[in-house]
């Protein structure tokens, strides 16, 4: 009997499946053949799709551009589902079509604080006053 072990992330075959539902995602958006207008007057970036182990779950993390109306575009999203699960099961040649589930990428948020971190005026104290690994050679 073999024994399943937790993995500590994705398999590459998740990796490879939700990167072709973000592709094909990103297409039927970019194109604009959906009916919804707050869609199709939006930008929306998808960075990551996360695939659940049966791949019968995709969960998209999006973002409209510049971030504007994100609850709206989330809804749209949530509205235009069953189209774009069809979508999807047209363009990505899986036995079953995985359910689609939008959330808020917050990785823009946390990379904006990170940057603040780093220009704050503690920081910039902390590595003005670090010694370079230059001068321990000249004393």
């Amino acid at each position: 009997m073999a024994k399943r072990f937790a993995s500590a992330g994705p398999t590459q075959r998740q990796q490879r499946v939700a990167e072709l539902v973000r592709h094909a995602l990103s297409d039927v958006l970019t194109r604009g053949d959906l009916p919804d207008p707050v869609l199709t007057s939006h930008v929306v970036t998808i960075p990551e799709v996360r695939m659940s182990p049966d791949l019968k779950l995709a969960t998209a993390y999006v973002m409209p551009l510049g971030g504007q109306d994100e609850a709206a575009v989330l809804g749209a999203l949530d509205r235009s589902k069953k189209l774009l699960r069809g979508e999807v099961a047209r363009r990505v040649n899986l036995k079953f079509a995985p359910d689609l589930r939008f959330r808020r990428d917050e990785s823009f948020d946390e990379a904006a604080r990170i940057d603040a971190l780093l220009r704050s005026e503690r920081v910039r104290r902390d590595v003005e006053a670090a010694p370079e690994a230059g001068d321990e050679d000249d004393a």
